[in-house]
């Protein structure tokens, strides 16, 4: 899993700084609620040629990492 999550890079010249995949436009944020709507692995690759299945695992990946947080706070909508 570890390996996946090095496919996260963060450059304050791409995408203003937000976690994205090996430096392309592809926020994590933005893969994370396709996800969480339905979309498949299948369907994000489809749709987004550029990223590898490794891609989407690093973004699970990431986000697992980050529910590991010591203050979680309830998201309003």
């Amino acid at each position: 899993m570890e390996n996946h999550i090095e496919r996260i890079t963060i450059d304050p010249e791409i995408c203003h700084g937000k976690p994205t995949i090996r430096g392309l436009r592809y926020p994590v944020e933005n893969l994370l609620e396709l996800l969480a709507a339905g979309m498949s692995h299948d369907e994000l690759l489809q749709d987004f040629p550029d990223l590898e299945q490794e891609d989407i695992l690093a973004c699970l990946a990431y986000a697992a990492k980050l529910v590991h947080l010591k203050s979680i706070h309830k998201i309003t909508t």
